[in-house]
């Protein structure tokens, strides 16, 4: 109990998962942004975009994370001089917000496609109904086609979110002092207590994922489209 408690006041565990958190939140809001667009290029009546669309989700759908993060920080950042921020700011400043850009243009493949898959449970005669009105393209689809895409889709959208949590620990590999990271260096100092730095770390993700999971499953049987 000695060591666990000196381990425990030697790694901040409790600030490594905040970390974790943001990067969680602030990935899944982008992931959320781009993915929309980028549903709404893959519906869209003209072919360019469609042919974006496509493009987009099929190229980094099967890209790496891991290679996408590693363009990011050392391609755009270190090789290219893109900065996401001033110079002076802390290392970890830059390295949380190339680890959201990474994340979110990665998991925005898999949100478009959880919304498209909610926009083609909308019956085709309410599109037509809206056209029939006046509405445009984008004046039905804001209207009459997205709200019920996004009911459809909850229950991806959630599977969506939890896989993003996971693949936070990716982060580490460019020096963000999150969970995975933290995991790393308790290891190379207690190696004695490898399980139990296991067990930590997988309990602070079965925390963060198992009521996301639950809440997403309810929430799509609440609003559930009736047909």
């Amino acid at each position: 109990m000695g060591k666990f408690g000196q381990m425990l006041e030697q790694f901040d565990l409790l600030h490594a998962f905040w970390v974790t958190i943001q990067l969680s939140l602030l990935g899944a809001l982008g992931a959320l942004v781009i993915g929309t667009l980028v549903a709404i290029m893959r519906v869209s009546p003209v072919r360019s975009l469609q042919l974006f669309g496509a493009g987009y989700v099929n190229i980094i759908r099967n890209t790496p994370l891991t290679l996408l993060l590693f363009f990011c920080w050392f391609g755009l950042r270190i090789s290219m001089g893109f900065q996401l921020g001033l110079p002076s700011d802390p290392s970890q400043v830059h390295s949380l917000r190339w680890a959201v850009v990474a994340v979110a243009v990665y998991h925005a493949s898999f949100v478009a496609e959880a919304i498209r898959s909610g926009v083609n449970t909308v019956p085709q005669g309410q599109a037509e109904a809206a056209r029939a009105i006046g509405l445009g393209f984008f004046a039905s689809l804001r209207h009459v086609v997205l709200p019920q895409a996004f009911r459809g889709a909850v229950a991806p959208l959630g599977n969506v979110l939890i896989a993003l949590i996971k693949n936070t620990t990716v982060a580490a590999t460019i020096g963000l002092y999150e969970a995975a990271y933290t995991m790393k260096g308790m290891i190379e100092f207690y190696p004695q207590m490898l399980y139990v730095i296991f067990g930590l770390i997988a309990l602070g993700f079965i925390i963060l994922t198992l009521p996301t999971g639950i809440f997403f499953t309810s929430l799509s049987r609440k609003v559930a489209v009736q047909r």
